[in-house]
């Protein structure tokens, strides 16, 4: 089991029908071998698990990954509360994969795995 970053980039959309490596998120998680989350790892070091949002023409947001009941959220401020972005990721985490965002604004957006690299 390792930290790991992984890379989502903006997949296809109606405004950007080839996706945009601008529009980003990195995440830092434990992963296991298999791409699996290290809950128990992650339980021991949530401080561990952090996420920069890079989006162009808006300054990047660091922040924290919050397990929760229904997934995963993004904490960019103090607390996560229910306005925070919601993270839904496919386990195993593979490059080639897709995740679904719902941003603060309540619009969900589509990103590609594109790295899990140390």
């Amino acid at each position: 089991m390792t930290w790991k970053t992984v890379r989502l980039e903006l997949a296809g959309t109606p405004d950007f029908p080839n996706g945009s490596a601008a529009r980003a998120y990195l995440l830092r998680l434990p992963l296991n071998d298999d791409g699996s989350v290290d809950e128990a790892r992650l339980a021991d070091h949530p401080g561990y698990a952090t996420v920069r949002r890079h989006w162009p023409n808006q300054p990047d947001k660091s922040g924290y990954l919050l397990r929760k009941p229904a997934g995963w959220a993004f904490s960019f401020a103090v607390s996560a509360d229910d306005g925070a972005p919601q993270l839904r990721i496919a386990d195993p985490i593979r490059p080639g994969t897709t995740a679904l965002i719902a941003e603060a604004d309540g619009i969900t957006l589509p990103f590609r795995i594109v790295e899990c690299g140390a």
